[in-house]
């Protein structure tokens, strides 16, 4: 079975664990709902599972095994990460 890159899985958990925080925050934002929700669609694919908290548990027992730190995050930031786009999507 092929596994995903790990600082890939570190980015996008770090990405969905953000949006969670801020959808909980604001739970009748759609736009916050639904970016939280492609986050953890992201997640599971990466993942191969099927629920995003499952996808999100696979993830931060994978880093722990392979020896990273499933919540990186700088210190005092706020709100949703910065969106990144590779050079290659454009």
């Amino acid at each position: 079975m092929l596994l995903p890159a790990k600082a890939e899985v570190a980015r996008h958990l770090r990405r969905y664990r953000a949006w969670e925080r801020v959808m909980l925050a604001s739970p009748a934002d759609r736009t916050v709902r639904t970016t939280f929700e492609d986050s953890g669609y992201t997640l599971c694919v990466l993942m191969g599972k099927r629920c995003a908290r499952e996808a999100a548990d696979a993830a931060e027992r994978y880093l722990r095994d392979q020896g990273e730190r499933p919540h990186a995050t700088a210190v005092g930031r706020r709100g949703p990460p910065a969106e990144r786009h590779s050079p290659a999507g454009r």
